[in-house]
This record gives C-alpha cells, structure tokens and sequence, in this order.
C-alpha cells in the first residue's frame, strides 16, 4: 500500500485502512500475550496478564482513530482532479477532519490565496460558520492575522471561486508561497 501523504487527495481513506490493519494487530498482541500466560501458569493471575491489559492502552488509542475517523471518506478522484487542474497557482489542501474542543469537523478541500482562504465540505451537518472562526482563530493564535476564512457545502461557488482565485494568482505573481505553506501547515495540525 503506496503512503499517501496528509493534507492529499485519498489520505482519509488511507489512514482508515492503516489504523484498522494497526487495531487489528495490536489487539492480537495483546490476545496472544494473555494466551501465552494463562497457558503456561493454567491461570490468568499472572505477570503476563499485567501486560496484556497494559498492552490494551495503545490499541484502545489506535481504535479511538478508526473510530473517530470512521464515517469520513476522501474527496472524491474526479472532485480532486477538477481542483487540481484548476488552481495551479493556488496552495491547495484535501481530506481533513478539523477538531476542536466541541465539535470534529470534515473539510474535503481547503484553498489558500494570500490573505484568502476558501474551504469546500460536502458534509451538511457541518456548521460552515463555527468552522471558519475556527480556523482563523487558530491562526491568529500562529501569528496569522488579516486573513478572510469562508468555508462552502456546494461545490459549484467554491470551484467558481477557488478558479477565480487562481487567475488572481496567476496575474499578481505575488510570491506569497511561502507564507501560503505555512497556513497549510497550521491548518493541517489541527487535522486529524
């Protein structure tokens, strides 16, 4: 299985099969290491039960991530390859689940222009507005200030602007890239 990297196309649905196959694992670690004690004592009061059910933390964790990003599937292929082949000059991120201290919300993409920064969720329950506060929030905590933060549930306005951004780009060619990395980074910590 090819790693695919965070904040690309395809990366939710990556992470969900990772994180299982990893439960999976971990779990059977921690069967086997109870097996293997209580076959060799005839009881399970034993050292090796100890580590079995200390073994349990980090696979309980592990779950905890299969579980939580359970119902959120990637941007669809064709969504992402109309993005792409529409914002060249734009700093472009997919696939996130944004989490706060309330609410776990999903992003299918997220373009950054300057001092702009258009988001696109196919996820109805989503509510757009406490999610861009969010995100500005947690940039200005980063030292981002100035920045316009609007997030879309229909994919037609969002293409529309995110396209119009790009031939902003294009025309400007502000050299703002790197600061544009640098709002994707922070916007990619608070992802899941």
């Amino acid at each position: 299985m090819k790693k695919v990297k965070k904040g690309t196309p395809g990366y939710l649905d990556y992470k969900k099969k990772i994180e299982i196959i990893r439960a999976f694992i971990y779990f059977g670690i921690v069967a086997a290491i109870f097996l293997l004690g209580y076959f060799q004592t005839g009881t399970r009061l034993n050292l090796l039960t100890v580590v079995a059910v200390l073994g349990c933390l980090p696979a309980a964790k592990v779950l905890v991530g299969v579980i939580t990003r359970f119902p959120y599937r990637s941007i669809e292929k064709v969504r992402a390859e109309e993005i792409a082949e529409k914002t060249g000059h734009l700093t472009v991120c997919y696939d996130m689940v944004i989490t706060s201290r309330e609410k776990i919300m999903p992003v299918d993409c997220i373009v950054i222009s300057g001092n702009n920064i258009f988001g696109y969720t196919h996820y109805e329950k989503v509510d757009l507005n406490v999610l861009a506060a969010h995100i500005k929030e947690i940039l200005r905590q980063n030292q981002y200030t100035g920045l316009s933060v609007r997030i879309l549930n229909e994919y037609k306005p969002f293409i529309t602007r995110a396209e119009g951004l790009d031939h902003i780009a294009e025309v400007e060619k502000a050299d703002t890239k790197e600061r544009e990395d640098a709002i994707r980074r922070v916007i990619l910590n608070i992802s899941m």
